[in-house]
């Protein structure tokens, strides 16, 4: 059966992850040119929103042809997340919107914002609920992304998950790791099979998703209803289209020469000028990228270096020009872990956080721009 959102079929089942500082315009039409699915901007909060900051503005574009217009919000205040709902309402800024309780950086954690929020389960509700109420005039369907829970001895995960449901989330998406691990060790898929159990409403896994195949697989042991990746497409926006093929039954993967992955180089930093509308911005922007597209292809460290400095796009066709365009694909990278890797790390959280789960007192000072998780 097709997942769906609200009034949009899902197929391939497949969403890209919002992640900061990358999933912007280009990138997400970049990689909906490899495949279908549902491509979430980058994670906007709450307070951002609802007052218009400038620099929230730009993140908050979509692409005239982006269908579903799917927007990540990251929130802790109740009212102040229906308050920059309605403004997606009323202004008719997206299509969807997803709610992160996944992200594990300290600065969030420590003022009880992100993963650390389902551990407080009236507000985490009150949350969800909101944002469910002030997107129902539009037809907006809401959904919920969270990890498993704080540590190993403070899972939420499957409460969270009932909570969300009965306020009205279309589907829960499970980044099966804790939020003590980071992205440490190894997803625990188990835990997307208990949520799926649990729920009525569609669940989808999140973790270690690096190739096609790879989702097929949390499919197979999970029964979950479709896949979100993040950190899989980085360097590799061809993964969607490979996605796609494993989820129509095709043998098919896209493994590109380094001549291939040039071009799509320089689409991407393409992609960025028209979206930026200055050159050196753009590509100061895409620099970050450079790495992860090399990523095991015979390319010399002073090259690397010289791409990864670049300032224009005259410059940066100069350089890949001088990359060997026959190498073939680095098939020893395959299945292989891309993006952030980090150790675990104890969870830093109010003074007391811990000490009631009943409480639906807002966490003061807690919105900040920041990477989802």
């Amino acid at each position: 059966m097709t997942l769906r959102l609200g009034p949009f079929p899902v197929d391939p089942p497949v969403v890209l992850a919002p992640m900061a500082g990358i999933t912007n315009v280009a990138f997400r039409q970049l990689c909906r040119e490899q495949g279908g699915g549902i491509y979430v901007c980058e994670m906007i909060t709450t307070v951002a929103l609802a007052v218009r900051n400038p620099k929230t503005e730009k993140m908050i574009e979509f692409a005239p042809d982006e269908n579903p217009r799917s927007m990540q919000l990251y929130g802790v205040d109740p009212e102040i997340t229906a308050k920059a709902v309605r403004r997606v309402v009323d202004e008719n800024l997206a299509d969807h919107i997803d709610l992160n309780f996944g992200c594990s950086v300290k600065k969030i954690t420590s003022k009880g914002g992100g993963s650390a929020i389902p551990w407080k389960r009236r507000l985490f509700g009150a949350i969800v609920k909101a944002a469910v109420d002030a997107a129902a005039p539009a037809g907006i369907p809401v959904t919920v992304k969270m990890r498993k829970g704080i540590d190993d001895d403070h899972l939420t995960y499957v409460e969270a998950g009932l909570i969300a449901q009965e306020a009205g989330a279309k589907w829960v998406a499970l980044h099966a790791r804790t939020a003590a691990q980071r992205y440490s060790g190894q997803a625990d898929w188990e835990a997307i099979a208990t949520l799926k159990q649990a729920l009525d409403v569609p669940v989808l896994g999140n973790g270690d998703i690096w190739e096609g195949d790879d989702a097929l697989r949390m499919v197979r042991e999970t029964g979950c209803d479709g896949v979100v990746v993040g950190r899989g497409c980085l360097g590799r926006p061809w993964l969607f289209a490979d996605l796609q093929a494993a989820f129509e039954g095709r043998p098919e993967r896209v493994m590109p020469n380094l001549g291939e992955v040039a071009n799509v180089m320089r689409r991407h930093a393409e992609l960025l000028v028209q979206w930026w509308g200055a050159e050196r911005e753009a590509i100061t922007d895409f620099r970050k990228h450079v790495a992860w597209y090399l990523k095991g292809f015979p390319v010399g460290p002073q090259l690397r270096q010289a791409m990864a400095m670049s300032s224009s796009l005259m410059e940066l066709d100069d350089l890949l020009g001088k990359l060997d365009f026959a190498a073939p694909f680095p098939e020893a990278n395959l299945g292989q872990p891309r993006g952030r890797t980090n150790s675990p790390a104890k969870v830093v959280l109010p003074y007391g956080w811990l000490d009631d789960r009943d409480s639906d007192a807002v966490p003061e000072d807690a919105e900040h721009d920041d990477s989802g998780g």
